[in-house]
């Protein structure tokens, strides 16, 4: 490379530089944001979106009312009839959710003498998931405790004997059908089958106005209690994601570290180039071939993964794409993609194979979508025996090296 114009600034600026780079250190200040960082800060946060976590329940049953039931010799009889149950609902964290869930069947109860009515009625439930309140959000639970409190509308027909009902219209005539608007509450006890398919059991009492069963007499509450078992279908699974705020703390502060690298080396440059500039014109020099070896700009990026996940997410991608910048623009380098897992999830045999699943990925990505060639990247899945970081949620990531002999 010929330096001719180079050296002479060089020579003219020598004595200024040193001044002017003392000066320059001096004065540059680089303000850093400290983020308080708590245990409520580095919760891992759960969301889902409008398509996800939605589920259909179907079930059977028994119920039974308690309302007028007396015999003519004054005690109470309750009959156990067949109940119908479906629903359907979503869970918009796994703490929380709705459904609206469907009841139908018949009732049959005493007053004075056997009689019936035809019911169905519509619930909106609330849903609160006990266990991953109290016990830690996991997906994959056999086990689960979900109260739930609901208000709905019940229609009923079809009073058998017709005679029996009190209730009349305004013309005299005895009325025929009834609505009503129950509160209920109960629990339900949900079993884990696989990520689509639990089982539940659940029992609910609902309360209905005294005109439920159309005979306004006695108490002034009907009730009904039931008790249902089916099977609950996840659409989509049962799976939310999730995001730690401090994921990237570790990250986010080499990189400010970097940025201040910079910063000073640009302001020390800018001073080297004012005191040259000072001193021209300069005296001619004669030319001296000299040879400067390059060397790589060194390579810093990784890309992260959630839990139990080898998928690239697209803000992750714009890792991978300055990678392959970086490779494109340093020909000659060859780099190891180094897959890591969190050693506090899964077991070591399973995280050898997710770390490498994880770099395979990387470098797909790379070959494929920028052109790389692949003969210039290998892979190197570390599991969960090595881990770069403190905190092991960290340690979702894959690392390259272009340290390659």
């Amino acid at each position: 490379m010929k330096t001719k114009s180079f050296l002479a600034l060089a020579a003219c600026g020598a004595m200024s530089i040193i001044g002017y780079q003392a000066n320059a250190q001096e004065t540059v200040v680089v303000e850093e944001d400290v983020v308080a960082v708590t245990d409520a800060t580095c919760k891992n946060h759960y969301y889902t979106d409008r398509n996800s976590n939605w589920f259909i329940q179907i079930g059977a049953g028994i119920t039974s009312p308690f309302m007028e039931n007396k015999l003519p010799d004054g005690s109470q009889k309750h009959h156990i009839t067949a109940l119908y149950n479906v629903g359907v609902g979503k869970w918009f964290s796994p703490y929380i959710g709705w459904r609206l869930s469907f009841l139908g069947g018949t009732l049959h109860w005493d007053n004075q003498q056997m009689n019936s009515n035809r019911f169905v009625n519509a619930n909106l439930d609330f849903m609160w998931d006990m266990f991953n309140t109290f016990g830690g959000v996991n997906s994959k639970r056999v086990f689960s405790i979900v109260p739930f409190v609901g208000l709905g509308g019940a229609y009923t027909w079809r009073y058998r004997p017709a005679e029996a009902s009190e209730i009349h219209r305004d013309n005299g005539q005895l009325k025929k059908t009834s609505w009503t608007l129950p509160v209920s509450a109960g629990i339900q006890l949900r079993f884990r089958l696989c990520k689509y398919v639990d089982f539940f059991a659940e029992g609910r009492a609902q309360f209905f106005g005294d005109n439920f069963n159309n005979v306004a007499v006695g108490e002034p509450i009907d009730m009904n209690i039931s008790a249902i078992g089916g099977f609950t279908f996840h659409i989509g699974g049962s799976d939310f994601k999730s995001y730690n705020p401090c994921d990237y703390t570790n990250y986010i502060s080499n990189l400010n570290n970097q940025v201040n690298d910079l910063r000073g080396a640009l302001a020390t440059t800018t001073a080297a180039l004012a005191a040259a500039e000072a001193q021209l014109p300069c005296p001619e020099v004669e030319e001296v071939e000299s040879t400067t070896i390059i060397e790589a700009a060194p390579l810093m990026a990784t890309v992260r993964f959630t839990i139990d996940s080898s998928r690239i997410s697209n803000e992750e991608m714009v890792n991978v794409y300055n990678v392959a910048e970086w490779m494109k623009a340093n020909p000659d380098q060859k780099v190891v993609i180094c897959g890591y897992a969190d050693k506090n999830t899964g077991t070591a045999k399973y995280n050898m194979g997710l770390s490498k699943r994880r770099a395979e990925a990387v470098r797909d990505a790379l070959v494929n979508k920028y052109g790389i060639n692949p003969d210039r990247l290998s892979i190197d899945p570390e599991g969960s025996e090595v881990q770069p970081y403190e905190v092991n949620n960290w340690n979702r990531i894959v690392i390259f090296n272009n340290n390659v002999q």
